[in-house]
């Protein structure tokens, strides 16, 4: 059970989806599989952002040489633009994840603090949802 758990926390790091479909496949309890969701999804905010401005500062030193602006085009800037910051942490974690929202985040230079934040609160929201919903489907089968 303990390799189970450890599993399904790591994959809800970067993609919870795929953390509950291996959960539910395993036969685990909806209480673990959320304990375990929030963990990871909670661990997986924390590792972006902790990664996030390290892997900025060393992408804008060694491999960024060309400082020509590039067209701002497609929908995650009209999200950004739209949206703003409360759009990306929350739309951007829901869909994409936490890692993927602070990475855009970290790309547009966007108030880390705040997008932790919104992204921390969308995790578990997210976590409850997709939890007890995919508990609630599993059950129909």
């Amino acid at each position: 059970m303990i390799v189970e758990i450890l599993t399904v926390t790591a994959m809800a790091t970067f993609e919870v989806y795929a953390a509950l479909v291996a959960a539910h496949a395993f036969g685990m309890d909806p209480w673990i599989i959320l304990g375990c969701t929030l963990t990871g999804g909670i661990a997986g905010v924390f590792i972006a952002a902790f990664l996030g401005e390290r892997i900025e500062k060393f992408i804008s030193k060694k491999i960024r040489k060309d400082k020509t602006p590039k067209p701002k085009t497609g929908l995650i800037y009209k999200i950004w633009d739209k949206y703003g910051l409360y759009g990306l942490g929350t739309i951007g974690t829901f869909f994409l994840g936490a890692p993927a929202a602070i990475a855009v985040g970290t790309g547009f230079n966007a108030d880390l603090k705040k997008l932790v934040r919104i992204c921390l609160i969308t995790v578990v929201v997210r976590c409850f949802a997709f939890t007890f919903f995919s508990d609630y489907i599993k059950g129909l089968f």
